[in-house]
């Protein structure tokens, strides 16, 4: 079972942040504008109540979760995520959310090797979903697409990183 203590405290921060960091990178490849960004920050709500109610989930993941679950550890989440994403421009941004992600899967490959494949699988759910909560272009919600090429690539770029 992995969690918290087999990692140090920066690498922990680090791994936390890459949950929201997935979703992040998702949204910032296609603004969905308010509605959507809700519908997205829902999917991922979903995500992490499935993982977190999976009796056969990753302890890994778990941990992340309750973690997550706190206001401590949303608002340190929250502050990691954006003072590693701070400044530039939306594709500078997306750019720093994938090399979290990137940096977050090789920590984990690296101090919980048992815990890597489900760690990674559960971000990459995680920014399908979000990619797939609100559908962009149309008006009204009719006639756009549920996910655009830009939100494509970035599920590809998000792939790589895990790989």
């Amino acid at each position: 079972m992995t969690d918290k203590s087999a990692f140090t405290a920066q690498e922990w921060a680090t791994i936390r942040t890459s949950a929201l960091a997935a979703g992040m990178a998702v949204s910032l490849a296609e603004p969905s504008g308010l509605i959507g960004m809700f519908q997205e920050g829902v999917a991922s709500a979903k995500d992490m109540l499935a993982a977190k109610n999976d009796p056969n989930g990753s302890s890994l993941v778990k941990a992340i979760i309750a973690e997550l679950e706190t206001s401590e550890g949303r608002t340190e989440a929250r502050a990691g995520l954006k003072a590693s994403i701070t400044g530039g421009t939306p594709a500078e941004a997306k750019a720093a959310a994938l090399a979290a992600v990137a940096q977050a899967a090789r920590l984990v490959e690296a101090k919980a090797p048992a815990d890597a494949a489900a760690f990674k699988a559960w971000l990459g759910a995680v920014s399908r979903h979000v990619a797939e909560a609100a559908s962009e272009g149309g008006f009204l919600g009719f006639g756009g697409v549920q996910v655009t090429e830009a939100e494509k690539a970035t599920l590809a770029d998000i792939d790589a990183a895990l790989a």
